[in-house]
């Protein structure tokens, strides 16, 4: 029977993964659900065939143990999956959808990452968290002595205003006001240093990495940025040309009709599955939207600002 199966659809999952096997003949083999180690004992054994799944997160590490096995990895958009789900939304319903989708001919799929490639992006996300923090605790310290008359600017610049008031003994505030004070100017002179660490690793990569090195060429562009590029960025040869690359990032850009910026899609930079920009490669070649005439500009890190 596994001779007569063309496709594996993988609905994928944290424990439990839903399996469609998809004959040469079009139908449904079987549809069912196995633990990680069976799915993984599966594509040991099975012969080679093509293994479909959604593109997200996860899918990445299940396409690189694939492709290990001789097998051929199409990871198809959740976007373009959602339209082949028949009636109820459930595992089964999904796993079938994934198997459709995979076998339309003009269907665009996403490129598995390398596990360097995935490397680089744990790299970015760790360093934006730790930015993300630290300006938590910077935030939480400025409202929490400003309801005693001490208040700074915002930003990590006009920190050590709030540094010197709570070691200056002049200043009127309760005991358990400087203590509390104090323990989060350690915390953010931790997260500091981690900061600064990780900053002088995306650096030095920028400078041996030629693809980085590259990239940091770029006006406007920095080791973090290039950083976030390279890690997030699908593989070029992905687009047809410069113009669609920049409709992937976000980049507002002009037509060249009526001179009307049009918009393209939004990027973001997070893991959520089925999301568009660079947080999600999704894999497709975006093309500008011609439906919104909204005269705004994106930048590559997906801030917009209005004309």
């Amino acid at each position: 029977m596994t001779s007569k199966i063309s496709i594996l659809a993988i609905d994928l999952a944290r424990g439990s993964f839903q399996v469609c096997a998809v004959g040469q003949d079009g139908m449904v083999v079987f549809n069912r659900a196995m633990s990680r180690t069976r799915l993984a004992t599966l594509l040991a054994d099975h012969p080679a065939c093509i293994v479909a799944m959604e593109a997200c997160a996860t899918s990445h590490h299940w396409g690189r143990l694939a492709q290990s096995n001789g097998h051929e990895v199409r990871l198809v958009p959740a976007a373009y999956v959602k339209p082949f789900v028949k009636r109820q939304k459930n595992d089964r319903a999904d796993a079938e959808a994934i198997a459709e989708a995979a076998l339309r001919p003009t269907m665009r799929f996403v490129a598995v990452k390398s596990a360097e490639t995935q490397g680089r992006a744990v790299a970015f996300r760790t360093h934006q968290c730790m930015v993300r923090q630290r300006t938590q605790l910077i935030n939480a310290l400025r409202g929490h002595l400003a309801e005693f008359g001490l208040v700074a600017p915002k930003g990590p610049a006009s920190l050590k205003l709030l540094e010197n008031a709570l070691a200056d003994e002049r200043t009127d505030l309760p005991e358990p006001v400087r203590h509390m004070g104090s323990i989060y100017v350690e915390q953010i002179a931790r997260l500091t240093d981690v900061i600064d660490r990780l900053s002088d690793e995306l650096e030095s990569s920028s400078k041996t990495d030629e693809q980085l090195r590259r990239l940091c060429t770029i006006p406007g562009i920095g080791p973090v940025t290039a950083g976030a590029v390279a890690a997030f960025a699908p593989d070029l040869d992905t687009f047809d040309s410069g113009r669609n690359f920049a409709a992937w990032l976000g980049v507002r850009s002009v037509s060249r009709t009526d001179r009307v910026p049009v918009r393209t899609a939004s990027t973001k930079v997070d893991g959520r599955k089925g999301q568009t920009g660079i947080g999600q490669q999704d894999g497709a070649d975006r093309h500008p939207s011609i439906a919104d005439h909204r005269c705004h500009e994106r930048d590559p890190l997906g801030g917009s600002q209005r004309r």
